[in-house]
């Protein structure tokens, strides 16, 4: 089985893709490494390795959690499977 995509926290909102070439519709086996548990979602939108896929939907204004830390707050809404990344989400520091 492929491991697509890694989540590290329980808390984490997105995960980070770890393969070439995820397109929309692809069904995605990720790993929740603190639970060890499977985890299964559609992608939404082709998302570049290393780039963060959405766990859950992400309503606008809302905290985006990586590693169990915050590391921003999505622009606008992200479907769960949607690729989170700069054109919607940004830093709190600026």
């Amino acid at each position: 089985m492929t491991t697509h995509f890694l989540a590290h926290d329980k808390k984490d909102t997105v995960g980070v893709v770890v393969v070439e070439d995820v397109r929309p519709g692809m069904e995605l086996t990720g790993w929740a490494m603190d639970t060890d548990e499977t985890v299964k979602l559609t992608a939404r939108d082709a998302i570049p390795l290393g780039h963060k896929i959405a766990l859950k939907d992400i309503a606008a204004g809302e905290t985006v959690l990586k590693y169990g830390a915050d590391i921003g707050r999505a622009t606008q809404a992200i479907a769960k499977g949607g690729h989170a990344h700069i054109h919607n989400m940004k830093t709190k520091r600026w």
